[in-house]
């Protein structure tokens, strides 16, 4: 005796699982900024926004230029922008600087919302972490790499007070 299986079965199930499907696949990317005034990090999360990866370092004129081309192969959803402060929580010297670059942002990205996140001692951290991890005295010195670091300390911050 042959099992007779209603010919909408397959596609009843499969509309009702799509959105939940749908959610794990067009979800974008949060990207973190730590601007400075000759190079910026970046970093960015995976499509599911669960790990934070170091993206690059470019020179902060290029900034800009780097993001287009980004934004126009991957969705983004979410600048995350350091935000320089002092200890006693007052904008530091530079904060000015990265005020300005945020509204550029604002102007030429309206469709990706921006936050600016806590970036105290996320350059120490990012030493620190190159240090323990061993690798040689000319790649610790390597300040691009530091900058990339702190970027992915920023997002993973990020990612941990608002995400999870």
């Amino acid at each position: 005796m042959l099992l007779q299986i209603p010919d909408n079965f397959f596609c009843f199930r499969a509309i009702r699982f799509l959105p939940l499907w749908l959610n794990f696949i067009l979800v974008a990317r949060i990207l973190a900024i730590d601007y400075g005034k000759k190079r910026t990090g970046l970093a960015v999360t995976d499509p599911l926004q669960i790990i934070a990866n170091g993206l690059d370092t470019v020179p902060t004129h290029q900034l800009f230029d780097f993001l287009q081309k980004y934004c126009e192969t991957e969705e983004v959803e979410t600048f995350v922008v350091g935000e320089p402060k002092n200890l006693d929580n007052t904008p530091a010297e530079v904060h000015h600087l990265v005020i300005n670059m945020v509204a550029q942002l604002q102007t030429k990205f309206p469709q990706v919302e921006i936050t600016l996140h806590d970036e105290r001692f996320t350059s120490k951290m990012a030493s620190r972490a190159i240090l323990e991890s061993g690798v040689n005295k000319k790649k610790r010195q390597d300040k691009a790499l530091v900058d990339k670091i702190s970027a992915v300390i920023i997002l993973q911050s990020y990612l941990e007070k608002y995400k999870y």
